[in-house]
């Protein structure tokens, strides 16, 4: 990951205002309710608001992302919530997570640079024990269009970096999907998140 893109979360993260709020992303919010808990990873976890709403619902909850002033913010919302959650600041390859450790992995909006991004989805595969869920929420490819109409919708701005179901249920080819839906949802997501969108959500079990 180059010093551009570190920098850009950083910068994102560094001010008083939490950027996509401080409340958990709905459907992760729904999903986490059906099932028992155990220990779930949060990449690309930025400020920590779904970390911690899961660490309240009485997960052991993991999270990583390149930005340490992401970091900080989320350690002090846990504290504020009277909760502990582990968060690691760097890259996937460079962390210690063991083969099977969770028992649930939550990809929400973890829109990493559109080179790597099945890469990592693969290599998070070995960290879900069997049978472990993946839940998902990010932009469509279909989205770019919404950001052009209203930039306050947030995501990234080029389509190779945005998800289409067949690239998804080709990087989780070893998984059942329960449920997995692209649909227009309406976005009130902090200062970053807000309008009209399209996502793709699902959730797939690991065989």
């Amino acid at each position: 990951m180059n010093d551009n893109w570190t920098n850009r979360w950083n910068d994102r993260y560094s001010t008083e205002e939490f950027a996509y709020g401080k409340q958990p992303n709905n459907y992760l919010k729904e999903q986490l309710e059906k099932l028992p808990t155990g220990k779930i990873l949060f990449p690309a976890e930025g400020e920590g608001r779904n970390a911690v709403y899961a660490a309240c619902r009485g997960w052991t909850a993991f999270a990583f992302d390149i930005s340490g002033a992401g970091r900080n913010k989320a350690m002090r919302l846990a504290q504020t919530n009277n909760v502990t959650i582990n968060y690691q600041v760097g890259e996937l390859q460079e962390l210690n997570y063991q083969p099977g450790q969770f028992d649930a992995i939550a990809l929400i909006y973890a829109h990493f640079p559109a080179a790597i991004k099945s890469s990592i989805h693969k290599a998070l595969d070995k960290y879900l024990r069997k049978d472990g869920i993946i839940i998902f929420e990010a932009f469509s490819k279909k989205h770019i269009d919404y950001i052009a109409r209203n930039e306050k919708v947030g995501g990234p701005k080029d389509v190779d970096s945005l998800f289409s179901i067949e690239e998804l249920k080709t990087d989780f080819a070893n998984y059942d999907f329960l449920e997995i839906a692209e649909m227009e949802i309406e976005l009130n997501e902090g200062q970053f998140h807000n309008g009209t969108g399209s996502v793709i959500r699902f959730v797939a079990r690991k065989r």
